[in-house]
């Protein structure tokens, strides 16, 4: 695997108390910060998902509700 370097600017009291918490944790900062980026891009990813998915329900009941309009049509 290739490593690629991400960095961001912090104020000093986030990155205090990172490096703290990562610590009580027994990780270096960075693994402690990797894991809580990958965390936060499962969750944004998975709330993505479940919007497409509400989105695409919403699509197929209303394809759905319209041909069942059309079952009856000449069959009087």
């Amino acid at each position: 695997m290739h490593a690629t370097t991400l960095s961001f600017r912090t104020d000093n009291d986030l990155a205090e108390q990172t490096r703290a918490l990562a610590s009580s944790v027994g990780l270096k900062s960075s693994d402690y910060i990797r894991q809580a980026v990958r965390e936060k891009n499962e969750h944004v990813m998975a709330q993505r998902i479940a919007a497409l998915s509400r989105e695409l329900s919403a699509e197929h009941l209303a394809i759905n509700e319209s041909l069942e309009v059309s079952l009856t049509d000449g069959l009087d």
